[in-house]
C-alpha cells in the first residue's frame, strides 16, 4: 500500500511557485493498479519520484507498506565509476538477494559481454537503459511504478526478452503509471485518477477520468 496524507509539494520556478500537490490525501491498495493523467508540466515525475522515496514532500506523510520499486528506467544507486558487476552485486546485498544471481541475469538479459566489467560511465546511454532497466527487472517488487518518460532501449532482442520478464512481473503485481496519454493507461490499469490544481481526483473506471481529463485539457 501506498498512501499520501495531506502531502503538499510545490516547488519555486523563479518567477512563481508551482504547486504539484495541495494538502492532497489518497491510498492505493494492492491488487489495485492506477493510472494517473496528468498534462505535462503538471508534476507526473514529481509525484512518482515521491511515491518511490526519491522526493520529500513540504508538508504531510506518505507511507509504504509494501515493496516500491523505483520508477522503470531509473536506477539512482547505480555508481559511474563501477563496473556492471560491481554495481550488481552492490544492489543485490542493498535487497538482500544473491549477488551471483543478480549478475548472471544482468549478464545474460542486457547482452554487453565484456562491457559488463568495465565502469557503468563509459557505457553508450543505449547500453546504460540495458542495464539499468535489466537491474531493475532482476529485483521483485510488489508495486511496480511506472514513467512514461522512462528511457527505452532500441535493442531489439533486448526489447523482445525485457518486455516479456516484464509482463509477468506485471501480472502479479500493482502498477501505478503516471502519463498524458489515456490510450497509454488502457495497458494496465482499469482505475484512474487526474492530476488537477494540486490535488489528484479519483474514479472507478478509466473512462471517467477521461472525462475530466478531456474537460481540463480543452479548457
Amino acid at each position: 500500500m501506498i498512501e499520501f496524507m495531506n502531502v503538499s509539494k510545490s516547488f519555486w520556478t523563479g518567477k512563481q511557485r508551482k504547486v504539484i500537490l495541495d494538502r492532497a490525501s489518497f491510498k492505493v491498495e494492492l491488487g489495485n493498479s492506477l493510472g494517473i493523467l496528468a498534462r505535462n508540466g503538471t508534476g507526473k515525475t514529481t509525484i512518482i519520484n515521491m511515491m518511490a522515496g526519491l522526493e520529500k514532500p513540504d508538508e504531510g506523510r506518505i507511507t509504504r507498506t509494501s515493496r516500491i520499486s523505483f520508477p522503470l528506467g531509473f536506477m539512482g544507486g547505480v555508481i559511474n565509476k563501477h563496473s556492471g558487476t560491481e554495481n550488481c552485486r552492490y544492489i543485490a546485498r542493498l535487497y538482500s538477494l544473491d549477488p551471483d544471481y543478480v549478475e548472471g541475469f544482468c549478464r545474460w538479459l542486457t547482452g554487453i559481454e565484456e562491457y559488463f566489467d568495465r565502469p557503468v560511465g563509459t557505457y553508450s546511454s543505449g547500453m546504460r537503459a540495458r542495464f539499468n532497466f535489466a537491474l531493475m527487472l532482476a529485483l521483485e517488487f510488489d508495486i511496480y511504478l511506472i514513467d512514461e518518460g522512462m528511457p527505452s532501449s532500441t535493442d531489439v532482442e533486448f526489447n523482445r526478452k525485457a518486455g516479456a520478464i516484464l509482463r509477468e512481473r506485471l501480472a502479479g503485481a500493482t502498477i501505478i503509471v503516471v502519463s498524458h496519454q489515456p490510450r497509454t493507461l488502457e495497458k494496465f490499469c482499469r482505475s484512474a485518477a487526474v492530476l488537477r490544481h494540486g490535488q489528484l481526483y479519483m474514479f472507478e473506471t478509466l473512462q471517467e477520468a477521461k472525462q475530466l481529463y478531456d474537460y481540463e485539457t480543452q479548457s
